[in-house]
């Protein structure tokens, strides 16, 4: 028997159990909740902006860029056929201002809608304008809050055939001045008489002088009741040429005084035109405009049309 051992070798197979899975998953899932999330904020942002600035965020993204270089905003317009009449398609150097625009026009309006809810609540409890409310007419135009002081016959405003003021004129214009100081809006004050004309005709001293004279004399009072002067920003006298009651030119009512709260809009249009030398700006026609019919109601009073005086 040989002394030779064989060796055993004994292999033993080892089974490898399944490896660990690890954290990459919930990476992965955690970049998909925080697109989800972005996503979503993104959806509801967008159903907050008005569908006018999402047109033109679509219109902007939509530009060519060699369009963009070229033309700049809204220059991919120019391809196409452009209507006789439609606006103009010149770029806008400053695209987000009307935006801007639009926003202040809005915070304008309410501005103007509280001042005449302030000065409707101001004439019922005020000793002074209580007295005198039936010649205050208040309306909204597409110019701003229009302030009427009417005429009436047992009790004018001024003088007869003068622009001499009369205490209880002064009294009125005074107590507005407060209020209307307080906003930022300017005023623009127009004169206005009847038809009646004095015995020297247009020659001498006509209703269009005496209009703008008593306009004046309304300023100062205003001024002195505490106005700043920098707030007017316009005097004129209009004689008889925008009736309150169209079909009876002679009536008391037709001599008043206006004081027009300009909103931020027709300020701008009077700056524009006045700088480019335009006379557009119809005076005339913001004295007589209003937005749809205009129905005049202070508290304790009945409704009555902007056009008539009410009579106690």
């Amino acid at each position: 028997m040989s002394n030779h051992k064989d060796r055993v070798v004994i292999r033993r197979k080892k089974t490898a159990h399944a490896e660990h899975h690890g954290g990459s998953w919930k990476i992965a899932y955690a970049d998909f909740m925080t697109a989800m999330m972005a996503f979503f904020l993104v959806m509801w942002i967008l159903s907050l902006v008005p569908k006018q600035d999402l047109k033109e965020i679509a219109d902007y993204f939509r530009m060519p860029l060699m369009d963009a270089v070229s033309g700049g905003y809204q220059a991919d317009y120019s391809r196409s056929v452009i209507p006789g009449g439609q606006p103009s398609l010149v770029p806008n150097p400053h695209p987000g201002t009307n935006n801007s625009q639009a926003a202040d026009d809005r915070q304008d309006v309410e501005r103007l809608e509280d001042l005449k809810s302030a000065l409707e609540e101001l004439i019922r409890i005020d000793p002074v304008l209580q007295e005198f409310r039936p010649q205050l007419l208040l309306d909204m135009t597409q110019d701003g809050l229009r302030i009427q002081i009417i005429d009436r016959q047992s009790r004018p405003m001024f003088s007869t055939g003068s622009a001499q003021v009369q205490i209880y004129m002064r009294a009125i214009l005074r107590s507005l001045s407060a209020p209307l100081n307080e906003m930022p809006n300017r005023i623009l004050i127009s004169g206005h008489t009847d038809s009646l004309q004095y015995a020297s005709g247009e020659r001498l001293y006509s209703n269009w002088e005496l209009s703008a004279d008593r306009a004046n004399a309304a300023r100062q009072e205003l001024v002195a009741g505490g106005l700043a002067e920098a707030k007017v920003k316009q005097v004129v006298g209009l004689a008889d040429s925008v009736s309150l009651v169209k079909d009876n030119p002679a009536a008391a009512v037709n001599r008043r005084i206006s004081l027009l709260v300009l909103n931020s809009r027709a300020e701008r249009r009077m700056d524009e035109q006045a700088a480019s030398g335009s006379e557009e700006f119809d005076l005339r026609e913001a004295m007589q405009e209003t937005e749809g019919p205009i129905s005049i109601h202070i508290p304790g009073l009945p409704e009555m049309p902007s056009a008539l005086p009410v009579v106690p």
